[in-house]
């Protein structure tokens, strides 16, 4: 672990646009100094590109190329926090944190608070697409401690710091992102919280044997403090038995079992005394909340509708999901169960969830999590029939909570990021209009950071 330090002050030249702060105290002259640029600037506000402008980055979804662990994510850096930060992967070059500051942003000034690990290089960045970016202040000889880039002229949606070279052996670390303008009118996002997923968990090991994953994966899910774990099935190997249940899954993911919201997955229908026996004698209520193995809750503006996809010929299931849907008033919509109509792993595509998406999609449903292929996986907004659209669904395979990796086969259209080999859990950030997620390893490590997404 590296030392937890301010950076130390180096002298430099201040350019027009930028004030650099340090931690030297200032003589009474240049107090004296500072205070008529101050009043200069008020008198002159162009000179400081729109000082009155409101902050508008707090809050705000971000994402970032990787993080040193799950305990620094890049909503740190604009939660308005001045302890906590955001921090890259130690040692690699480029690096970059994104904030999404809604549609039509205006921005006039940026703020950076370093940590000791900072830029030497940097670029500060806006686009409109997150994908086309233009320059809006550039930095060749950073030092640490404050940037604060002022004057500014641009507009967008997405603002990024994109770093090029490290000014320590470390990563990159920022305190604040500051970013101040106008936002069109958009009001911050309200309601966030976070969601930590995943599917095809416990294997018939135990933390005794040290290459039993799902003591690892149940360690970072509790770690990450959700507002609720969700469970995409195949819980407990292999024939998730209730004996099972207890020996296996309860010693872990059992920890948590009153904040889970599970589905079943296939192996629960394997069990000797009848499908879904085991995982109802374990989960109870939990599981069967309004009696059935499918059922729905709110929370936030989210709508979540957890599914049995062994059951998807049932007409009964399917009624109900037509009829919640139809019911919900909640502006965004999930909805997860074990088997993915979508996957490049071994199991493939699975059409017995096509009529599902279909009737998911005409309720113009946001997101989909799966379980069964034991990979991850995230795919762009598509259609029921696999084209790709704006107004499509976007699917998360996340079968990575424990049981033995399965390789990736054959690459399906729209798939966007594949990984296999490595555990971990979907780490999901809600909000009120918008959601995004990332794959964060039992090494604690961000192996995936997906783009923000506005629900429907």
């Amino acid at each position: 672990m590296r030392p937890f330090v301010s950076a130390p002050f180096r002298p430099t030249s201040v350019p027009l646009t930028r004030v650099r702060r340090s931690t030297v105290r200032p003589t009474l002259l240049l107090a004296a100094v500072l205070a008529l640029v101050g009043g200069l600037l008020l008198a002159h506000p162009g000179r400081a590109g729109a000082v009155a402008d409101p902050l508008i980055s707090q809050g705000r979804p971000a994402t970032s190329s990787s993080v040193e662990d799950a305990t620094f994510g890049p909503e740190k850096a604009v939660d308005g926090v001045a302890t906590t930060r955001w921090a890259s992967a130690e040692g690699s070059d480029p690096q970059w944190i994104t904030v999404d500051l809604g549609p039509s942003a205006a921005v006039s000034r940026v703020r950076l608070v370093w940590e000791v690990a900072y830029a030497r290089t940097y670029r500060v960045e806006i686009s409109a697409d997150n994908v086309a970016w233009t320059t809006l202040a550039s930095e060749s000889a950073g030092n640490g401690g404050t940037d604060d880039w002022t004057g500014l002229t641009g507009q967008g949606r997405y603002l990024r710091v994109y770093g090029t070279s490290r000014g320590t052996p470390y990563g990159y670390s920022l305190y604040e992102l500051e970013v101040y303008g106008t936002s069109g009118g958009t009001p911050p996002p309200t309601g966030a919280f976070t969601v930590v997923a995943a599917g095809d968990i416990a294997d018939r090991c135990t933390a005794s044997s040290s290459s039993c994953a799902h003591p690892k994966t149940a360690a970072l899910a509790q770690r990450l403090a959700p507002a609720f774990h969700l469970t995409m099935g195949d819980n407990q190997y292999d024939d998730a038995m209730l004996s099972d249940f207890r020996a296996y899954y309860d010693k872990t993911w059992g920890a948590f079992k009153a904040r889970t919201r599970p589905v079943p997955g296939n192996h629960e229908t394997y069990d000797p005394a009848g499908p879904l026996a085991g995982y109802k004698a374990y989960f109870g209520a939990i599981a069967y909340p309004q009696g059935k193995p499918y059922y729905s809750y709110d929370h936030g503006n989210w709508h979540f509708v957890a599914l049995d996809s062994n059951s998807f010929d049932d007409p009964a299931q399917i009624q109900w999901l037509k009829d919640d849907l139809a019911r919900t008033t909640k502006g965004c919509v999930a909805a997860y169960f074990h088997h993915p109509l979508y996957s490049s792993g071994g199991h493939g595509n699975d059409p017995v969830s096509r009529p599902v998406w279909r009737i998911l999609h005409d309720a113009k449903a946001d997101l989909v999590l799966n379980g069964h292929d034991h990979h991850y996986e995230r795919f762009a907004p598509q259609d029921p029939d696999g084209r790709a659209t704006a107004d499509g669904i976007v699917e998360i395979v996340g079968g990575m909570g424990g049981a033995s990796p399965y390789p990736i086969e054959t690459v399906q259209p729209h798939s966007q990021k594949r990984i296999s080999g490595p555990y971990g859990v979907l780490k999901l950030d809600l909000t009120d209009t918008t959601y995004t997620w990332q794959f964060v390893g039992v090494d604690n490590q961000v192996k995936d950071s997906a783009p923000t997404y506005r629900c429907h």
